[in-house]
């Protein structure tokens, strides 16, 4: 079990690694070894998260998320496979408490009465100060 928040801990057989060919620094070692990792976490058939939780993380996931519900978190800033496998786990895990916390509910607002009247006397500052640059020529 990995443990994510308090309430939330992932089964290890919920998380699917593979590993790929990386792009970037290596040489010939980029052609010969798989370091990059694809981490594959199906958040719709996660008994470890909850309804909201699952919403929320979802939504976070943006372009991550497949049409299946997958979180899809790839990994290849290391030469190695084992940092790489660490640093796609922390990521995704990372994500989840994101998606943990609760949204503070909006509070609607309305504008003071004092911040009403100094926009109003900035607008009619603002429309005196064009009226006195007018060329007085061209009202004539």
């Amino acid at each position: 079990m990995i443990r994510v928040t308090d309430d939330i801990a992932l089964d290890e057989s919920e998380i699917i690694e593979s590993f790929v060919r990386s792009s970037g620094p290596g040489g010939q070692n980029v052609n010969k070894v798989a370091t990059a990792v694809q981490l594959r976490f199906n958040a719709r058939r996660s008994p470890s998260l909850t309804g909201p939780v699952r919403v929320r993380l979802e939504k976070l996931a943006g372009a991550r998320l497949t049409r299946e519900g997958v979180v899809v978190i790839a990994a290849d800033r290391f030469r190695t496979q084992e940092r790489n496998r660490a640093d796609a786990l922390e990521r995704l895990l990372a994500l989840i408490r994101r998606a943990a916390v609760e949204p503070k509910p909006r509070r609607p607002t309305k504008p003071t009465k004092a911040s009403k009247e100094r926009r109003l006397k900035g607008k009619s500052e603002r429309g005196e100060v064009k009226r006195l640059r007018r060329n007085l020529l061209a009202d004539e």
